[in-house]
């Protein structure tokens, strides 16, 4: 498995993650956001961070654009978690796409969200080929989520 992870700066930890959860704890979504509240791997205590939610045929994916961070170790380990939205919380199950499966799913977070993420796939973008979005899932944990209430 890939080990890639692209830490965030400092505006993004200190300022637009904390704009984004602000913002989406009171029930506005910019962009699709949630707050993403998972257990810790470890302590057993949850943990929160603004994620993107994405809809592709009827389905939600967590893409992590960063690559392999906090978040994705503990989805893997607790197997779920919940989505905030204002006061809507959304119980769920998360299974982790393989890296076969992922190339239109990437190709469809990318169409979204590339502007906000696209420096994280390495030249990688929308209208490149398959087999450049098949070089860089290993790198992209993708997760299908299932609700649960």
């Amino acid at each position: 498995m890939s080990t890639h992870v692209q830490k965030p700066g400092w505006i993004t930890v200190h300022v637009l993650n904390r704009a984004v959860a602000w913002l989406t704890r009171r029930g506005i979504s910019v962009w699709g956001s949630r707050v993403l509240a998972v257990r810790g791997r470890k302590s057993g205590a949850w943990r929160t961070t603004p994620v993107n939610l994405m809809t592709v045929d009827g389905q939600q994916y967590l893409v992590a654009p960063r690559g392999h961070v906090q978040w994705t170790h503990n989805m893997r380990a607790a197997g779920g978690g919940e989505l905030h939205l204002g006061k809507k919380v959304e119980a769920f199950t998360a299974t982790e796409v393989a890296d076969d499966d992922k190339v239109p799913l990437l190709r469809a977070y990318l169409k979204r969200w590339k502007a906000e993420v696209g420096v994280f796939f390495n030249g990688v973008g929308l209208d490149s080929p398959d087999e450049d979005l098949r070089r860089v899932a290993p790198d992209h944990p993708v997760f299908h989520i299932t609700v649960t209430n």
